[in-house]
């Protein structure tokens, strides 16, 4: 992990853009077209009910590149290349193909936009996006990133502490979890107009605790640049230490509630993805194990850290609960 405000950035600790970036030329086709070990149940319904959505394996090969001097190495961790982080997604708004979400997305507009926030709070409040640039300045937070499939990345985020806009409405007593609900567009995202893909709006929550941990963000960028489409634009949610489908994408409101809210995955299907889902390689994922990872951009694979490498930080949020019950 490593946590910077954009002020704090010295030129010695820079990653040439070259490094981060052109290491990719070699492995980056052997890596991206390896099968995942699963891609969940619900993806493998769609595959084999003879219903996939029309797809597109091209990937955006255009895309800007970020400006020098936006990422810090970490002593283990390379961050993954920026293409690689900007063209292999789940998104399922848009596809579910990993390679096709940037493509399909390309033209998704997240401008103008608005986070409402409201629930068990004080002062409930409609933020606009710039709004909340400018309240809270945005750090570079460079975090280890664990799909549940068991492959990972190194994302140098660029965001703000959800603690900070969660304060900023003074949460009641009784606000015991946060709600996160995303976007419905079904115009811009082609497949909220199926029915066999998941229930719309994509919801996802957190524990209050867990919401206000320093670790816990709200992104609006990666590798210095504005967030793209592919990658949850214009305002996503990030918890490292959780299975990446945590973190949801696009947010439009933000609810404060007593009662564990439903979520997405769990909704679909609760055996294999449930409240929780911390990252742990004890409990494997009832059709595969969690205990190894494939980071992308890498050959072979490493061992999955206990709360993706975070426990230090956020294991006394679970002090007596059993962890072997990660989903």
């Amino acid at each position: 992990m490593l946590v910077k405000k954009a002020d704090e950035i010295k030129s010695s600790e820079i990653t040439d853009e070259n490094l981060v970036l052109n290491r990719r030329n070699f492995i980056r086709g052997a890596i991206l077209t390896a099968t995942t070990l699963g891609t969940g149940w619900l993806y493998r319904s769609l595959t084999s009910s003879g219903k996939q959505p029309l797809q597109t394996t091209q990937t955006i090969d255009n895309i800007e590149a970020p400006a020098p001097g936006t990422a810090t190495l970490l002593p283990t961790d390379t961050p993954t290349s920026f293409q690689d982080i900007t063209n292999y997604n789940n998104f399922y708004e848009f596809s579910t193909e990993k390679e096709a979400v940037a493509y399909v997305a390309k033209d998704f507009v997240s401008r103008p936009w608005t986070v409402t926030v409201e629930g068990l709070c004080r002062k409930p409040k409609t933020y606009d996006i710039d709004e909340l640039e400018r309240l809270w300045k945005p750090e570079e937070r460079i975090y280890r990133h664990r799909c549940v499939e068991a492959w990972s990345m190194v994302i140098p985020w660029v965001g703000f502490p959800l603690a900070n806009l969660l304060k900023d409405v003074e949460p009641l007593s009784n606000a015991n979890y946060v709600e996160f609900i995303t976007v419905v567009d079904p115009k811009q995202m082609r497949n909220q107009r199926r029915s066999d893909v998941l229930d719309w709006p994509y919801r996802e929550g957190l524990r209050m605790d867990e919401a206000l941990h320093p670790l816990t963000i709200l992104s609006t960028g990666l590798y210095g640049k504005t967030l793209l489409p592919q990658n949850g634009a214009p305002i996503r949610l990030v918890v490292p230490w959780k299975y990446g489908f945590k973190g949801a994408k696009s947010i439009v409101s933000i609810r404060l509630v007593e009662e564990q809210p439903r979520t997405t995955w769990s909704d679909a299907n609760s055996r294999e993805y449930g409240f929780y889902s911390n990252v742990n390689p004890n409990v494997n994922h009832p059709r595969w194990s969690q205990a190894t990872e494939r980071r992308i951009g890498e050959f072979g694979r490493r061992d999955t850290l206990m709360f993706n490498g975070y426990a230090e930080q956020v294991a006394h949020l679970y002090a007596g609960m059993d962890l072997r019950k990660s989903y």
